[in-house]
């Protein structure tokens, strides 16, 4: 009986000293880490501002494919939020604020541990670096886990190496392979379609499209019109030299609808034309390559564009029918001048000088 007591006692005084011993480990945590990933700024910025691309380069969601994952409504950019519950525990995160192109910070609760995330893109040789930085305080229970596991700086530095291994492979072949055909020149039929008309930066086209085809296809569900087609983008202007556009964000309609004046979507309707058309497979960063290779095209066999705008691109397939940027299609059209046809020339036959018919006078013979 004594021994018990010496064991219960000896039992109780080593949850003791490992209480203070959690409990004086510092609470505060920050780890940051980075990789130089092969493809593209905007690409990587553009699939990893996409909350719906966690599961598919996280490693906590890689390595536990029953996770249960809760999106909200939107996923992109500032406001973004999705929650997890999965064999690590569960948690949520939200995206505070983003810049283009640049960096998205992020809020993070994960097991009741709090923590600041911020990522940056930055061009250098060999692609785009990627850097991951996470800032947090970690409560007991972590504290208890984390000592037995290396700490906490051990663990999340593992899970960042991991994360941004898998999405350099993610992104390697998913951004990376892509195809561009010339299809040739087509007809494209007249259509009635709903948009909204602005200015942009080559580099916001994305994010834009994005927002305004969701909140047309709303407006199309709450007044019950019907949607004939797949959305796409009419670049009225595309400067080049200072990357500016003013394009048509548009969506298809069976009907052409009158709108009240003072609402910024516009129902209007697109005349038949004949156009060259390029197809693009893979991930919209590759866009230039297929207007360069249409343009190519143009110059090589002597067509002209019309200048009624400057080419219409069509999203055949998308994001929002697959997450594999590889599988994606976009068709291009760059409208082209009628050529004026030549009418037969009808020779319509002078008529005849007919002399009048006179009687034959006689002959000497």
């Amino acid at each position: 009986m004594r021994i018990l007591k010496y064991l219960f006692l000896l039992l109780l005084l080593s949850l003791v000293t490992l209480s203070v011993f959690v409990a004086t480990q510092k609470g505060k945590f920050t780890v940051e880490k980075s990789l130089v990933i092969n493809s593209p700024k905007s690409a990587i910025y553009n699939y990893v501002n996409d909350a719906k691309n966690w599961k598919e380069w996280n490693s906590l969601a890689v390595e536990d494919s029953l996770m249960q994952i809760d999106y909200s409504q939107n996923t992109i950019g500032s406001g973004s939020s999705f929650s997890w519950d999965g064999k690590e525990g569960n948690g949520d995160l939200q995206t505070l604020y983003v810049k283009e192109n640049d960096s998205i910070s992020q809020k993070m609760n994960f097991n009741g541990n709090n923590a600041t995330i911020s990522i940056h893109f930055k061009d250098t040789i060999g692609g785009t670096k990627v850097s991951w930085k996470a800032k947090g305080e970690m409560g007991f229970m972590f504290k208890v886990l984390t000592s037995f596991n290396g700490g906490a700086k051990k663990i999340f530095e593992l899970m960042f190496e991991k994360s941004l291994a898998n999405l350099d492979r993610k992104l390697d072949y998913e951004i990376n392979t892509y195809s561009i055909k010339v299809d040739g020149i087509v007809n494209k039929t007249k259509s009635h379609y709903l948009a909204q008309t602005f200015t942009c930066e080559f580099s916001k086209v994305s994010k834009n499209s994005g927002i305004v085809f969701t909140k047309i296809t709303n407006f199309c569900n709450n007044n019950n019109l019907t949607i004939s087609g797949k959305p796409f983008v009419i670049y009225h202007t595309y400067d080049t030299s200072k990357e500016l556009t003013k394009l048509s964000i548009c969506i298809p309609i069976k009907d052409s609808i009158h709108i009240s004046e003072g609402s910024d979507i516009t129902s209007k309707t697109l005349d038949a034309f004949q156009a060259l058309k390029t197809t693009l497979k893979g991930d919209y960063s590759h866009n230039k390559k297929a207007l360069d290779k249409a343009t190519q095209y143009l110059r090589e066999k002597h067509l002209i564009s019309d200048a009624a705008f400057s080419h219409l691109e069509i999203y055949t397939i998308g994001k929002s029918q697959i997450n594999n940027p590889s599988k994606w299609v976009t068709e291009i059209y760059y409208p082209l001048q009628q050529k004026a046809v030549a009418k037969p020339v009808v020779t319509v036959p002078k008529p005849a000088i007919i002399s009048p018919v006179t009687e034959e006078e006689p002959s000497e013979f």
